[in-house]
């Protein structure tokens, strides 16, 4: 990365000194640049990278408002200035990466919906730079707050080209850390990564008492489905399952691949009957979803198994009393969660929520 960092700054040292008139503001402009193309490639995180691009183009260039929007193989990223109302540039985005909807949208900056500090402009004047890279591709959205010139697309398109040279970089070292830790065919955590993390969650709900729960689930007669659809429309299930589950738990929640067609998810911060609640939800979307292959449609249902961490904090009897817990659901006619949930109703309109007994 330091050579085609060194070529970048060579450039933009050669652009600004176009843009800036005297040799004062060019010398300050080219130190600042110097600085910021530098620390580029000392960021560890996406996040750390674009919020060293919008340093760097405000500071030089004045640029106001801009959204930076980075699609890699696994998805696509977007670092919004929460100055920008949200919902606008959401739909341009959407619009220009063909994007489903908002829940594919990974935001790598916090952004408050509804902030005092959202700034009016006009779609109009959006202007956008592109730049593409092996395994990334990189779009920058400007509002700029002066008449655009074609020195200041240069420096721009430079700028970019550095920062998407430095995500390109720190997907490369993710992916290495993710070949160690990641199911390749689901995306999901592997068993050994599960077991990484739930050392570190339970030592964490232990110091913090908080609780801990998990859940695990196997897929009910996936024999007969590799029977009946062949190991691929069996893997088409895998994954699709995995996605489902993905998207409806929280980001904190640790989700892996267990075993065979077996998964486990830790779930900080949550007790029992949350876990149940949650389970139960996700055993009721699994059920109802279609999954389309090779011009039929696979069904399949999952039996879901749940604990909660003991006071001594065992780890080992907590991952056993959630498969005994699945085993519990498999005997009691699969497509349910154990323990379960009972509805108990008092009167003509409450009603209420207690758990079954194991």
């Amino acid at each position: 990365m330091s050579n085609p960092l060194d070529r970048f700054s060579h450039k933009l040292s050669a652009v600004l000194g176009l843009v800036f008139g005297s040799s004062l503001n060019r010398a300050h402009a080219q130190n600042k640049l110097a600085r910021h193309i530098v620390a580029l490639n000392r960021k560890t995180t996406p996040a750390e990278i674009i919020n060293e691009v919008a340093d760097c183009l405000k500071g030089i260039l004045g640029y106001r408002l801009f959204a930076f929007v980075n699609k890699k193989n696994a998805g696509v990223d977007v670092w919004l200035d929460p100055r920008m109302y949200k919902t606008s540039i959401e739909d341009i985005i959407i619009r220009d990466f063909q994007i489903k909807n908002t829940k594919d949208l990974t935001y790598m900056n916090i952004h408050k919906d509804q902030a005092e500090c959202l700034e009016k402009f006009s779609l109009d004047s959006l202007v956008h730079y592109d730049h593409k890279e092996e395994n990334c591709y990189s779009r920058l959205y400007m509002m700029p707050s002066r008449p655009i010139t074609a020195f200041h697309d240069d420096v721009v398109r430079i700028v970019l080209q550095g920062s998407t040279a430095a995500l390109s970089k720190q997907i490369k070292i993710q992916q290495l850390k993710d070949a160690a830790a990641i199911d390749p065919l689901t995306g999901c955590y592997n068993r050994r990564a599960f077991e990484a993390q739930l050392k570190g969650h339970a030592a964490g709900a232990g110091r913090h008492r908080k609780s801990l729960s998990v859940f695990m689930f196997d897929l009910d007669h996936f024999k007969s489905l590799n029977d009946t659809y062949g190991h691929l429309g069996g893997d088409e299930v895998l994954k699709e399952i995995s996605r489902l589950v993905r998207r409806n738990i929280r980001a904190e929640d640790i989700f892996a691949r267990y075993g065979g067609e077996e998964f486990i998810a830790i779930l900080p911060a949550t007790d029992k009957t949350h876990a149940i609640e949650l389970a139960n939800r996700l055993r009721q979307k699994i059920s109802g979803l279609r999954i389309p292959f090779n011009n039929r449609t696979i069904r399949v249902t999952a039996s879901f198994g749940v604990a909660q961490l003991g006071p001594d904090a065992d780890i080992v009897k907590l991952v056993e009393d959630a498969d005994s817990m699945l085993y519990k659901a498999k005997f009691n006619g699969r497509n349910t969660v154990m323990p379960g949930l009972i509805k108990v109703h008092r009167g003509e309109t409450s009603e209420s929520l207690i758990q079954a007994k194991s």
